[in-house]
């Protein structure tokens, strides 16, 4: 098996464990997944709702946490690389990154737009644009050529398949998927033919789960894979034993493409929060200064805290956000377990 080099970086496994924002990826899961040889990555997004003050002070709080998870996840990942992924749409979003660069994170990985400023604010860090069309990678690569005279170090390229917020519309989401109308995967060569004139590597995301699904886009082209829904089914992973459970639980059909608050479609799975948010409750509970594009004033409910409850455990009351495949979870496990079938 080929190592995933990113930068200066090298993961001896070419996986990057997925960015689950509000509590999923945190530093128990990162940290485990870098030691493994992986690449281990922690969300910003929401990452200090565990602290007392977030009700009133949450961009403060996020900040305080992002340097603190860090350097957990450095501390457990013996060596290994660690990572972070910030949403370009997160409020203060520059201040996010230099949070993150001033703890020592090795790998910077942005999506949920185009982060054309983020060569400015890396600092040594290695850089990663998350997209989803070869338009959205020529556009950011020129950019950072004539601005900064920088390349990506590695491109994430997120499919129709993925978890959370999808930067595809409902209409492309369903021919990709259950129509089969459309085949990502042209998509996904033109990119990869794209990057490789740049010289650099792609993890190709959304869908992958096991190891054939791997082989599938290295046969392509592909450096790596990013993956985040088998991880949230492991010991290690941040969120409660009842969100892991959520996935066990759910069949193919429980799993529904939404439109978030913040004006995105979004994957998850269907439960009564879904159904009461469907037959017009309305859930609009103050605002935690999370997404740029969310308006409170119109908001059916608030995003983050449907995600805080749903991670806690109360899944009634909350947002299961998933990929694809969180219907083949049937059994908790580990994170050397997944590291050990995607190494062989």
């Amino acid at each position: 098996m080929s190592e995933l080099r990113i930068g200066s970086l090298c993961a001896r496994i070419p996986v990057i464990q997925g960015g689950m924002g509000v509590g999923v990826s945190l530093s128990g899961l990162a940290g485990a997944v870098a030691a493994a040889g992986g690449v281990g990555v922690i969300s910003t997004a929401q990452i200090g709702y565990r602290d007392p003050d977030f009700g009133r002070h949450p961009i403060e709080c996020n900040l305080k946490a992002v340097g603190e998870e860090i350097r957990k996840a450095r501390s457990a990942a013996g060596g290994g690389i660690v990572g972070v992924n910030i949403m370009v749409v997160t409020r203060r979003y520059e201040d996010y990154v230099k949070a993150a660069v001033s703890a020592g994170a090795d790998l910077i990985i942005s999506g949920a737009g185009l982060p054309m400023n983020l060569p400015e604010l890396a600092g040594g860090a290695a850089i990663a644009p998350i997209v989803s069309s070869r338009k959205a990678l020529h556009v950011i690569a020129r950019h950072w050529k004539k601005k900064y005279d920088r390349k990506p170090d590695l491109v994430v390229v997120e499919g129709p398949l993925a978890g959370g917020h999808l930067g595809f519309s409902k209409e492309d989401i369903e021919a990709y998927t259950a129509a089969k109308e459309k085949d990502y995967d042209d998509e996904v060569r033109s990119i990869i033919a794209l990057a490789d004139e740049l010289g650099t590597p792609v993890a190709v995301a959304g869908g992958i789960y096991g190891r054939g699904d791997m082989e599938h886009y290295l046969a392509m082209g592909a450096k790596g894979v990013q993956i985040a829904t088998r991880f949230v089914t492991t010991r290690e992973c941040d969120a409660s034993e009842a969100y892991k459970q959520a996935y066990i639980d759910a069949k193919q059909e429980d799993i529904v493409i939404v439109r978030s608050p913040v004006g995105m479609p979004g994957r998850a799975i269907h439960n009564a929060f879904l159904d009461r948010v469907q037959s017009g409750e309305r859930f609009m509970r103050g605002c935690r200064q999370c997404i740029t594009t969310c308006k409170p004033d119109t908001a059916p409910y608030c995003i983050t805290e449907a995600l805080i409850n749903a991670v806690e455990g109360r899944l009634d009351e909350g947002l299961i956000f998933c990929g694809s495949n969180a219907y083949r979870a049937d059994r908790i496990e580990t994170v050397a377990d997944i590291m050990e079938e995607f190494s062989q």
